[in-house]
């Protein structure tokens, strides 16, 4: 899970850590959250006292219906603005347009160059040559040195 590669990057305690969002979404091109995983994600990493700011192309709306006025959780209105001074970007719906982002202001408005991929969206070589730590899932593949298996 996601969640489990924050934790063992950051620890237990996301106590003062801000993350961006991409996903809100159970899949891409709906607004459908019944069973999303930034369901999940949301809940845990705010339990650990992280802060959230997430976007999603679409599903914006019901997420603030479905998340209500939850304290540290807030929404970006555009991809780029959830990562201004985020410590991580977790991407949790593999939306067309979180495909091709532009790396290079990633790598400027996040506080770290650090994405925790939980849609295998990226090639890790690719990632890793731009200089952003790289995290998927289910690769059993990590950069920057931290070893974090799949």
């Amino acid at each position: 899970m996601l969640v489990d590669k924050v934790v063992a990057r950051f620890g237990e305690d996301l106590q003062g850590r801000r993350f961006a969002l991409w996903g809100l979404a159970f899949k891409p091109d709906t607004d459908d959250m019944r069973e999303a995983p930034s369901r999940v994600i949301v809940h845990e990493l705010l339990r650990r006292g992280a802060a959230i700011r997430a976007y999603d192309p679409v599903a914006m709306d019901e997420a603030r219906r479905v998340f209500g006025d939850l304290p540290g959780l807030s929404f970006a209105s555009h991809q780029a603005d959830a990562l201004r001074d985020a410590d991580a970007l977790l991407i949790v719906t593999e939306w067309r347009e979180f495909k091709s982002p532009d790396f290079e202001q990633m790598r400027a408005l996040l506080k770290q160059p650090l994405i925790f991929d939980g849609r295998n969206l990226f090639d890790p070589a690719l990632v890793r040559s731009l200089g952003l730590e790289y995290h998927a899932i289910g690769r059993g593949e990590a950069s920057g040195g931290v070893g974090l298996e799949g």
